[in-house]
């Protein structure tokens, strides 16, 4: 008896319908495990529009699927091409993630070594994956950026320079530059004092308020500094002869009855105060005077770009209680319990005395601030800042514009106040300074004024 192998058409049908299901299931198993389509995702960080003789390059490259096969990061320049980072990671498995899901570095070069010139150039970040889409290849990402190429450093003139300051004190710097565009400054002892232009119509010359801090034994470095967005930076030094202060001391007798009338304020504002009556106390005296001046520093952060004051800063009458960079010594029950500097002026006069602003300027603060009580902060542009504080009553709020016979506020004991005055302080770009040498026209002239009144009008 014979057999028939040959299939009906049912039994044929149903043979190629499976075949091609197992094909589909095996190619579609095939295209996802490795022939994924998600790109990397490429990020170019902290790339500044301008590069300077040496480059930096922060890059970092994403890749959730197959992995990153290679990151390649290069700049050009007309017919100059260079790669300046290449990467290349191995195969780790057959299939699924089989290279790094993340790859990120810095990138420094030297442009001139490269053979670039000053002027505009392209940087290229690439990242492949291990994908085989793409003619076997691998998904691709290419990020570029524009930037241009500026290796020469800005010219600084320097045409006028302070020829004396003390520790507390003020001097000034002018100078012109060629470039306007840039950061720049006076630095004394590390620290940027900004310049501004000296006249609206000649935005060549600049001027920089500086100020030595009371607490400085010397000037370690003193230098006009402009640094453009490349990085270039030119720094001309100049010396100014420093003149040592004789330092001031002074006593504070805490007692118990001024700890009852002022603690219950200060808990009121800083919750956080703990321990007994003396406790709190130093806490207000050291953490919180810590964070009064941070503040008011950082008030002075910002000053209006324009000078608005004129002359010398009106002094309010009232006799003199305590002076500028007094060192005090605390007091409790016979006991010092506490060194601190006094940055300012207090002058008494009648129980709740007229406070009028010392020059014109424009309210920067209004309120309440911890040992400063009410304090008013006034700036009067480029740098120059006035604070009157302890005040009972303000009459002004931020943004307000004030003259010398602006009446901003009346005495008071609020703060750290034992009695009813006005504590007056000058800062310069958020330095305290002694306001003896604002007060004073004779020494507004011959530091401000005049050197101004010669160069302001140079020509190039």
């Amino acid at each position: 008896m014979a057999f028939s192998t040959r299939r009906g058409p049912t039994g044929s049908r149903f043979f190629y319908g499976l075949l091609f299901v197992v094909l589909a299931i095996v190619g579609t198993t095939v295209f996802v495990l490795f022939f994924e389509m998600g790109k990397p995702v490429v990020n170019v960080e902290k790339v500044s529009d301008h590069i300077g003789r040496k480059g930096i390059i922060n890059y970092s490259v994403r890749d959730t699927k197959s992995g990153l096969r290679s990151v390649t990061v290069s700049s050009s320049q007309g017919e100059v091409k260079k790669v300046l980072h290449a990467v290349t990671f191995p195969r780790t498995s057959s299939t699924g993630a089989v290279g790094p899901h993340e790859d990120a570095s810095q990138v420094t070069f030297d442009t001139k070594t490269e053979g670039f010139k000053d002027g505009p150039m392209t940087i290229t970040v690439e990242a492949r994956d291990f994908s085989m889409w793409g003619w076997f290849s691998g998904n691709k990402t290419v990020v570029t950026k524009e930037v241009k190429v500026d290796t020469e450093p800005p010219r600084v003139e320097l045409l006028h320079n302070e020829k004396y300051i003390s520790p507390g004190g003020t001097g000034i710097a002018i100078y012109r530059l060629n470039d306007q565009e840039i950061v720049h400054g006076v630095s004394i002892n590390g620290r940027l004092n900004p310049g501004f232009v000296l006249d609206e119509g000649n935005n060549e010359v600049y001027i920089s308020y500086f100020a030595l801090p009371y607490d400085a034994e010397k000037i370690e470095a003193l230098a006009v500094k402009a640094v453009d967005k490349a990085g270039n930076e030119t720094s001309v030094t100049f010396s100014s002869i420093f003149q040592k202060v004789a330092q001031k001391k002074d006593s504070i007798s805490v007692s118990d009855s001024f700890l009852q009338e002022k603690l219950p304020e200060f808990q009121q504002h800083y919750p956080e105060m703990k321990g007994d009556s003396v406790a709190m106390y130093l806490f207000t005296n050291n953490e919180v005077r810590d964070r009064n001046n941070a503040k008011i520093s950082e008030l002075c952060r910002t000053p209006l770009p324009k000078r608005m004051w004129r002359g010398s800063f009106s002094r309010m009458a009232g006799s003199s209680r305590a002076g500028f960079a007094d060192h005090r010594t605390y007091y409790y029950q016979d006991k010092a319990i506490d060194n601190q500097v006094h940055l300012g002026m207090d002058i008494a006069s009648t129980q709740r005395a007229e406070v009028r602003a010392a020059n014109s300027g424009q309210v920067a603060f209004a309120g309440y601030l911890g040992i400063y009580g009410n304090l008013i902060l006034v700036d009067h542009g480029q740098g120059i800042f006035s604070l009157y504080s302890h005040l009972s009553q303000m009459n002004v709020a931020p943004g307000d514009t004030v003259d010398q016979k602006t009446v901003i506020g009346l005495t008071g004991i609020t703060g750290m106040a034992g009695g009813d005055h006005l504590h007056f302080g000058m800062l310069v770009n958020g330095v305290f300074v002694t306001p003896k040498e604002w007060w004073d026209q004779h020494w507004v002239d011959v530091t401000i004024e005049e050197p101004i009144k010669d160069l302001k009008n140079l020509k190039p």
